[in-house]
């Protein structure tokens, strides 16, 4: 296996692959610039992003944003719509507000916008009803690790594992997740075996910004994740990342949602409790 890392969407990407090393090098390089493509667009601390040029301009005018952008829109609405609002990628109005994210130059956000307030239309153009902040820090990174890992087949890679801090997918290759202990974060536990799967995992015990913990509901703006992690198993990064945060916020009430997308959950606490939800 040949492996490589570098800092990409607020953590650093490795990337392993099973292939001839002529294969894996150009692989990898490759996936990396497919990775940083993404990052480049939806990068809310980047003021000359994509996602930035369209949190400023939206409510004036219905923007055309790219298809990877489109993407991953589509998969947030969808994913707000089917959890009542659990997940809504406009929180960002909210981090801002807690000092987790920098304030955007342009119109101030409407407090009461919500995920209901942007249109996706068919000809690949994003409208907001009122002023507002996306903020797709919880979904872009499965995305990217998704299209990592199908660029990584379309090279011919036989087997590959991309871990970008905590949002993980492998294929061809058994892998051992461990994920940080909440009863002590400097140490880890392993907690489950995939292959050719994806998984993520969320958890607020390493906020930097205390009181404000940088995990919230959308709904009422609790502070979640302070007590444990949650770590969902998916078919597709984009669908593990995004539901670590729905469960976190209503363990008992993600149960059908995680069924419908044959994702299952895994809760852990302080107590060293282990809590499976599917």
């Amino acid at each position: 296996m040949c492996q490589r890392a570098q800092p990409w969407l607020g953590t650093l990407v490795s990337i392993r692959v099973e292939a001839a090393s002529s294969v894996a090098a150009q692989a990898i390089g490759a996936a990396f610039d497919e990775i940083g493509e993404i990052h480049r667009r939806m990068s809310f601390h980047d003021p000359d992003s994509e996602l930035s040029r369209l949190n400023a301009t939206a409510h004036r005018a219905a923007q055309a944003v790219s298809s990877h952008l489109y993407r991953v829109l589509s998969a947030s609405l969808a994913l707000a719509r089917a959890s009542g609002g659990s997940f809504d990628p406009t929180v960002g109005r909210v981090l801002v507000e807690r000092g987790h994210l920098p304030a955007p130059a342009g119109d101030a956000p409407d407090p009461g916008a919500r995920w209901r307030d942007v249109s996706l239309s068919t000809d690949g153009r994003v409208r907001f009803r009122r002023p507002l902040w996306l903020d797709l820090g919880g979904i872009a990174k499965g995305y990217a690790v998704d299209r990592a890992i199908a660029c990584l087949r379309r090279q011919g890679v036989a087997a590959a594992v991309v871990n970008a801090g905590g949002d993980l997918r492998s294929f061809g290759v058994r892998h051992t997740v461990w994920v940080r202990d909440p009863a002590d974060p400097g140490g880890g536990v392993p907690l489950l075996e995939t292959r050719n799967a994806a998984v993520a995992t969320s958890a607020g015990y390493f906020n930097e910004n205390p009181p404000h913990p940088a995990i919230v509901e959308p709904q009422t703006g609790a502070g979640l994740g302070d007590d444990g992690s949650v770590t969902v198993c998916a078919r597709r990064a984009i669908w593990a990342d995004g539901l670590t945060k729905v469960v976190l916020a209503h363990p008992a009430g993600s149960v059908s949602l995680l069924r419908r997308l044959g994702a299952s959950a895994v809760l852990l606490d302080r107590d060293g409790g282990r809590h499976h939800v599917s």
